[in-house]
């Protein structure tokens, strides 16, 4: 037994080694064909990963395979091409899951192959790239429908509203998934998809409710749209603190995928997909309303923050690695805050946001009495979630979400907004506003200025620049409410605003008596409230909350 153990770890570390080697000498063939000019390295780098394949039989993969094929048809090899191609078709997938029938159709391989495309075996490998594309997005489709199967529940054949309301609180169409991981695609508008990828617990029961966290991720300028996304590119590398802390918690992960004009930062495109995913996984996952989370690095973080400023009601709270604190496509009301919680992780290298900036942040936060808490990891550049040193950031986020829950019918409410398509928060909706009126004296701008910026000089080094920046811009006029109840009476503050609706829940009011609602001092509704069924089911279609249910809207216009 000792002697077949020992042949055995031999085995395995040379395996090892091999691999280890081969990946070397791939390597240096790669960076061979980096240095070329007009092609005048492509047959010695070709002649590299040559060696490599007859040194290390066992080890060739994908992406070796893929530049050999590419190499050998600009030298105009066809035959050695082929060869090439043939057994890339063999491999099926990379080393990521990333299909090959990608390499062979992707946009670039009319380019990389324009020498063997008048060749009939081309055709032929692009028929049998076609073949695999229309079994993989069968298969995908497949899921994707088994994802979505839930019970048919009639809720509109309710009759009596009081019933109604108890079922859309026990709302329950959910089935078992077969599988853990899945790709779904979304719906942008009616020509462009992207798609996101939901990883469930492992033992997923549609009888438990679950804890769900979005992963918003960065370089959002630089992204493409995936139509479709695998367990690789989310699960593991700068994520896999997310997935050990969620496969040990039972928390739902979900990672959305955006570009440059459809995002959650830097465009108002994208803003509506986060929210909209949300809708679609309630439909057929049994989530715990009350707890879903938004996370992010880097331009992720700020979406995060945005969602935090913008569009909070859904969630309970918000986490951010390096983040740069700030609303992209509007102002930055930060006393929203207040409404939530949000924890940032920063560190003291970072060309994203200055230290000295999250200083002063950390402070307004204080005066203002937020939820905000700023851990600051010192050593570390912009891309920390990459070091293993970022693990104990990972146990504070998850100790938090899984002790946090949203209070879906706050007894307090503010909320400022520039763009009336954010114009909602919890139990008050629809505000529109009025910004020809003056300002309440307590209706004001909060900022501060950084002076400070840290960037990477030509050397690499990472340098002080001195700037003269606002925190916050402000380019629209905005307004402001402030909401209270208490045993029935709501008092109103309002700032540059029109109208509002105030949605009311059984949770909050006593039915059997009258409701009063004052605006800036002024009675403005003295009536008992009923049950609104055809508002009742619109809301719920809209937001598929069973936590925060409306029975009826007062609309109030001042």
């Amino acid at each position: 037994m000792k002697y077949f153990t020992t042949i055995i770890i031999c085995l395995l570390f040379t395996s090892v080694n091999a691999q280890e080697n081969y990946t070397v000498l791939i390597d240096e063939a790669y960076e061979t064909m980096q240095k070329t000019e007009n092609g005048e390295n492509n047959a010695k780098a070709l002649e590299m990963y040559e060696k490599a394949f007859v040194k290390y039989p066992d080890s060739v993969n994908v992406d070796g395979l893929y530049i050999a094929s590419t190499l050998s048809a600009k030298l105009k090899k066809n035959d050695q091409a082929f060869n090439y191609l043939n057994d890339l078709e063999k491999l099926k997938t990379d080393e990521d899951g990333y299909p090959v029938w990608e390499y062979i159709l992707g946009e670039f391989a009319e380019t990389e192959y324009q020498n063997i495309l008048t060749d009939k075996r081309w055709s032929t490998i692009k028929e049998n790239a076609l073949k695999e594309k229309q079994v993989f997005y069968k298969e995908l489709k497949e899921k994707e429908n088994e994802f979505y199967d839930v019970s048919k529940i009639d809720l509109s054949g309710i009759k009596n509203t009081k019933k109604l309301y108890k079922a859309l609180k026990q709302f329950h169409p959910y089935k078992t998934k077969k599988d853990q991981n899945y790709s779904i695609s979304f719906n942008i508008n009616d020509s462009l998809k992207t798609s996101f990828f939901i990883h469930l617990p492992a033992n997923y029961s549609p009888e438990k409710k679950y804890p769900v966290l979005f992963f918003l991720h960065g370089a959002v300028r630089h992204s493409n749209l995936n139509e479709y996304q695998l367990a690789n590119w989310n699960l593991g590398n700068w994520n896999r603190f997310y997935t050990k802390y969620a496969d040990q918690n039972e928390v739902i992960l979900v990672f959305p995928s955006g570009n440059k004009e459809y995002n959650w930062m830097t465009s108002d495109k994208g803003f509506f997909m986060i929210p909209e995913m949300l809708k679609q996984i309630k439909n057929t996952i049994n989530v715990d309303d009350n707890k879903v989370f938004v996370s992010g690095h880097s331009n992720g973080a700020t979406g995060s923050f945005s969602y935090l400023m913008k569009h909070s009601t859904p969630f309970a709270g918000f986490y951010g690695f390096n983040t740069q604190p700030k609303v992209f496509t509007g102002g930055t009301f930060i006393e929203n805050t207040k409404n939530r919680s949000f924890i940032n992780f920063s560190t003291d290298q970072d060309y994203y946001y200055p230290p000295n900036a999250n200083d002063d942040f950390t402070k307004l936060m204080s005066q203002i009495n937020a939820d905000y808490k700023e851990y600051r990891y010192n050593g570390f550049p912009h891309w920390f979630p990459e070091f293993d040193e970022s693990e104990p950031a990972y146990v504070i986020l998850f100790d938090d979400l899984m002790s946090r829950k949203r209070n879906p019918f706050p007894k307090t409410i503010t909320w400022e907004f520039d763009d009336e398509n954010y114009g909602n928060i919890d139990w008050i909706s629809n505000i529109k506003l009025d910004t020809l009126n003056t300002k309440a004296n307590w209706h004001k701008e909060l900022n501060f200025k950084i002076d400070k910026w840290l960037s990477y000089d030509n050397n690499d080094s990472l340098v002080v620049q001195v700037v003269d920046k606002n925190a916050f811009d402000f380019p629209r006029k905005s307004g402001k409410i402030k909401a209270e109840y208490n045993q029935n009476v709501f008092r109103i503050e309002t700032s540059c605003v029109a109208s509002f609706d105030i949605n009311i829940s059984p949770e909050m009011v006593d039915l059997n008596k009258k409701v009063f609602i004052y605006i800036n001092g002024i009675l403005y509704f003295d009536d008992k409230i009923t049950y609104d069924k055809t508002f009742m089911l619109q809301n719920f279609e809209a937001t598929k909350d069973r936590q925060q249910v409306w029975i009826h809207r007062i609309k109030l216009k001042l």
